[in-house]
């Protein structure tokens, strides 16, 4: 893969032959606007998990960021149906909030909320 920065002082990279960008996230930088708030991007090696030799973040600090993103942030509401999509398809059951940074449970109840009622509500 060639890469290169879109722009010269750019914190991020693109594939030269496919155009796709690639973003670096720091630890401790905040999710959605970027302004300070209780939830931030964690160190990896902490909050992880290793699935298959991969690290990845745990469940419930990937929704806590999605959730903070999509509640800061007007141009990330995907962020809020990535997390209505989890819980779905994931089952997540209402007390899985509990889990969350008080930051984000209220959000997260009333997401799980909105999917409890779209599975009721006829077609």
């Amino acid at each position: 893969m060639d890469t290169s920065p879109p722009f010269a002082g750019s914190h991020s990279l693109r594939d030269t032959q496919t155009g796709v960008r690639i973003k670096f996230i720091v630890t401790g930088q905040y999710p959605g606007d970027g302004k300070p708030k209780p939830v931030a991007f964690p160190d990896p090696a902490l909050s992880g998990t290793v699935i298959d030799g991969i690290q990845f973040v745990c469940l419930p600090v990937l929704i806590e960021l999605k959730l903070a993103s999509g509640m800061t942030n007007p141009g990330r509401l995907r962020d809020l149906a990535d997390v209505q999509e989890l819980i779905r398809v994931l089952k997540l059951p209402r007390d899985f909030g509990a889990q969350l940074h008080p930051y984000v449970q209220v959000r997260f109840a009333e997401l799980w909320d909105a999917v409890a009622n779209a599975d009721r509500e006829p077609e």
